[in-house]
């Protein structure tokens, strides 16, 4: 069986996972506590209006997920020293528990990528036209482990899953049966 990964928010409306901008509708502070995580970076702002091409919705409208098990990204992380919580906490959720939803694979690649302002080009969304066609990654992008590099190196904050494919699905996903994992594990 194949999954995706996302990290357990720290509140939650109910058992299923919703884009924010649904959230928006359910539960208005705890939208707005969230929505702070894009005012710490002058352009991230920008990312409430960008489009998910294919999809034809907003980045806000779509539930970001991980296709890889997020120890990758821990173990990453810690050889490089970079200093992490450790009691991070995700959902593994059978890819199956998406098949209602429309799903989309956003390859996120260097090559393509301008900046959280920038449009996303359509050659990085790949329809996932049936639950069969989904493969779980295996290893973090070299692109992936590079910025890492680079950005600790230069000491700056980061994104931890800044050049891996995220899973853009729209729609609600259910997780009452989905497992809870440590990413140290």
């Amino acid at each position: 069986m194949e999954y995706v990964y996302h990290m357990i928010p720290k509140e939650m409306v109910g058992k299923k996972l919703m884009a924010l901008n649904k959230l928006k509708l359910k539960d208005r502070g705890l939208y707005e506590r969230y929505m702070k995580k894009y005012y710490d970076h002058p352009e991230r702002p920008r990312l409430l209006e960008k489009q998910v091409p294919k999809l034809d919705c907003l980045w806000n409208d779509v539930i970001h997920l991980l296709p890889l098990h997020p120890s990758h990204v821990y173990q990453a992380l810690t050889e490089l020293r970079v200093s992490v919580k450790h009691d991070l906490n995700f959902y593994k959720i059978p890819f199956t528990q998406l098949a209602a939803n429309q799903n989309v694979i956003y390859l996120y690649r260097k090559r393509y990528y301008q900046g959280p302002a920038a449009k996303i080009n359509e050659k990085e969304i790949k329809w996932i036209q049936h639950i069969s066609e989904y493969q779980a990654l295996t290893s973090i992008p070299k692109d992936t482990l590079t910025y890492f590099e680079k950005e600790h190196a230069k000491g700056n904050r980061f994104g931890m899953f800044h050049f891996i494919p995220h899973i853009l699905s729209l729609g609600e996903i259910d997780t009452e049966n989905a497992d809870i994992i440590n990413w140290n594990e």
